[in-house]
């Protein structure tokens, strides 16, 4: 007999990832813990997933995982720590990490500290792929089959991804808060002080405006963005 019913192709399709998918993801909150020596910094990288983060001042981190991922943790200061997610692991909400201080032998060295970053210091390789908070949600709900199927029903994965789209808009408004003083919008591109703030969110829904400020072109900023303050003035004087 045959059946239309898109309920039961849902359920099979289900029925199917679930014995065929024994892995479920979790993104996991620890902490790193070292007698006398810092904890801020440490490079958390997931060798099956290559998911990467860093230790927060207090050694604090969150990571993706899932059962038998091996969590590689490593720092300039600390000697080289694996740990392998086992499922007491997964019951678990916190995972504590012990790690020991290195017995470093002081050089005579000139340092750029400029150019001083987990990726010249060797802990994860050039070119690693760093989720922010958002991404990492979105990965963890399309990190398995049966996972992308529920979330896409839900919608709860449509909603993750405008989320990412908010966050990176946020992360643009920062950086054009830091890129020009008020007085240039006020006396260069004459925006009225009560208004810079609109004008800004403005700047960040113009997607050429967004690749130069990833790009960090400040050239080629200063040029649209003066466009940019063309059109928002005429905008507010039909307002007005």
């Amino acid at each position: 007999m045959k059946t239309n019913n898109p309920f039961l192709f849902i359920f099979l399709a289900i029925t199917h990832f679930t014995f065929g998918q024994n892995l479920v993801s979790k993104e996991m909150n620890g902490q790193v813990f070292a007698d006398s020596s810092s904890v801020d910094g440490v490079a958390v990288v997931n060798n099956a997933t290559q998911l990467t983060t860093i230790t927060d001042s207090k050694g604090l981190f969150s990571i993706v995982i899932r059962e038998g991922d091996v969590l590689v943790f490593s720092a300039i200061n600390l000697e080289g720590y694996k740990k392998r997610i086992t499922s007491s692991d997964l019951a678990l909400n916190f995972l504590p990490i012990k790690m020991k201080a290195k017995s470093i032998e002081l050089k005579e060295v000139v340092i750029n500290e400029s150019n001083i970053s987990a990726e010249s210091l060797g802990i994860i390789p050039y070119g690693q792929k760093k989720y922010t908070a958002a991404e990492r949600k979105l990965y963890t709900a399309n990190s398995t089959p049966i996972d992308a199927l529920l979330n896409a029903m839900s919608g709860r994965s449509k909603m993750l991804k405008k989320e990412i789209i908010v966050e990176k808009k946020e992360r643009m408004l920062y950086k054009i808060e830091g890129l020009f003083e008020e007085d240039y919008y006020t006396q260069r591109l004459k925006i009225p002080a009560d208004r810079i703030k609109g004008f800004q969110y403005y700047c960040i829904e113009n997607p050429e405006f967004m690749r130069t400020l990833e790009s960090k072109n400040k050239s080629m900023s200063m040029f649209l963005i003066t466009q940019l303050a063309q059109e928002y003035l005429k905008i507010i004087e039909n307002e007005d």
